[in-house]
């Protein structure tokens, strides 16, 4: 049975299997009955999606399916997707449901489930729902009610006040000039007005969505025009989201950019210094840059490293009780506050970080050294362990001893294509291309 589900729910191109409106209508009602099932009760549902211009008409065929099994879905509008998981809890409705494909361009599109807790479904339900999928559990005459709507008003100003909770908090005497890349995204309508409650003199650029502008040259994936613009306004920084808000990347007032590593360096400090990271732990994945590690540790706090995906680094979080967790990619995960990532909500509590220690963005990350990193893709016919291949295993080895503990090898294999990935950091930038070019070649020739 093919599996749809990845660590961010069902994600590809709008109107094709899976995201086409009869599919998604079988999610819809597969969920349903199974909640149902589970609940021995009606199941109520909310509802969410970005700006694509295909968001409107899955959210409508997904309420369809899941109306046409007894459930109650509302709809929150277009709203973040950690304003769908605060939402799902607040309201304690039995799920949250968002419709975005976050970072990827408006063509594509996705759908990720959340229960109260901020948790995603488990696997389980998962595979339910694609058994239902694949035995096509679904009637073409089911008629699609118009999305109930007539709250979302109230559930966007029931999520901005969550954040204006935490913006109270913000001793902002420097009245900081902040510049804000919405993405073209969901957090369009939400962002100047939060920052301005802090006090901040706010920029806002890439808010006028029109369906397809979403993420386009802009955002988290794209910061040079975030870059040119916090010089431009001689701003203090500059916060880039993503089209479904819940990362954010940085830009400090010099227009150099600040990545998830160095923020979790910059928090982490500020928790420890507060006598918040009671186990001085932080968690990151796999990708995040050996520098984090070893300033952490020079700072008496341990780096685990979970796999790549914030669904894998809040169940590290969950297990070892950690204060906070994040990937390079800007996914910053607080479990006290909430287990999905905000990316609003991240750059809030950057910001008090900064202003409650006079410091400029720049300065906060001072002790932070990021590694030169290299990463090369290689293209194979088969994912074979590497470590039953001798040829590979031996050169892996024989690199790692030229890092002499001073650097770092990661091979894995991509989890969608037919790719093996070497990530090598160290000191030095010639040396890392060389040994990764050197293995990738001997990768390329045992699978290639």
């Amino acid at each position: 049975m093919e599996k749809l589900f990845g660590t961010d729910g069902i994600r590809g191109l709008a109107g094709e299997f899976p995201l086409d409106e009869k599919t998604v209508r079988i999610i819809g009602a597969s969920l349903a009955r199974q909640f149902c099932k589970k609940l021995c009760r009606t199941p109520r549902f909310i509802t969410g999606r970005d700006t694509r211009e295909s968001g409107e008409w899955i959210e409508m065929a997904f309420h369809s399916g899941a109306t046409s099994e007894n459930a109650v879905c509302d709809s929150a509008g277009v709203i973040t997707t950690p304003g769908v998981a605060f939402l799902t809890k607040s309201i304690e409705y039995d799920a949250g449901i968002v419709v975005s494909a976050s970072h990827n361009p408006y063509y594509d599109n996705g759908i990720k489930i959340f229960l109260p807790s901020g948790m995603k479904i488990d696997d389980a339900i998962e595979k339910l729902i694609e058994e239902d999928i694949q035995s096509d559990k679904a009637t073409d005459s089911i008629d699609g009610p118009m999305i109930n709507s007539g709250s979302e008003v109230f559930f966007r100003v029931a999520y901005s006040m969550h954040l204006i909770a935490v913006a109270s908090k913000i001793k902002n005497n420097n009245e900081f000039k902040i510049v804000i890349d919405c993405a073209n995204g969901a957090a369009s309508k939400f962002a100047a007005k939060i920052f301005k409650r802090v006090g901040c003199s706010v920029v806002i650029i890439n808010n006028d969505p029109d369906g397809r502008n979403i993420n386009e040259n802009c955002g988290s994936l794209y910061l040079k025009n975030l870059q040119t613009k916090v010089l431009e306004e001689k701003a203090d920084l500059g916060v880039a989201l993503d089209g479904d808000a819940d990362r954010a990347l940085f830009v400090d007032e010099k227009g150099d950019t600040v990545d998830g590593d160095a923020t979790l360096w910059i928090l982490a400090g500020y928790l420890k210094d507060h006598g918040m990271l009671a186990n001085s732990t932080v968690v990151a994945t796999v990708m995040s840059n050996i520098g984090l590690e070893l300033g952490l540790k020079s700072r008496g706090i341990s780096l685990l490293r979970a796999n790549v995906g914030d669904k894998y680094v809040l169940e590290k979080l969950i297990e070892t009780g950690s204060e906070i967790g994040g990937e390079q990619s800007g996914h910053i995960i607080f479990p006290e506050i909430s287990l999905v990532g905000d990316g609003m909500m991240t750059a809030l509590l950057l910001l008090r970080a900064i202003c409650e220690k006079g410091v400029t963005l720049s300065q906060a990350t001072d002790g932070f050294v990021s590694y030169p990193q290299i990463l090369l893709n290689v293209k194979v016919r088969e994912k074979r362990p590497f470590d039953d291949l001798p040829e590979i295993a031996a050169a892996a080895k024989q690199v790692e001893n030229e890092l002499h503990g001073e650097g770092r090898l990661l091979l894995r294999y991509s989890g969608t294509e037919n790719l093996a990935r070497v990530m090598i950091e160290g000191k030095d930038q010639t040396s890392i291309e060389s040994q990764a070019g050197r293995l990738a070649g001997v990768i390329q020739k045992a699978l290639g």
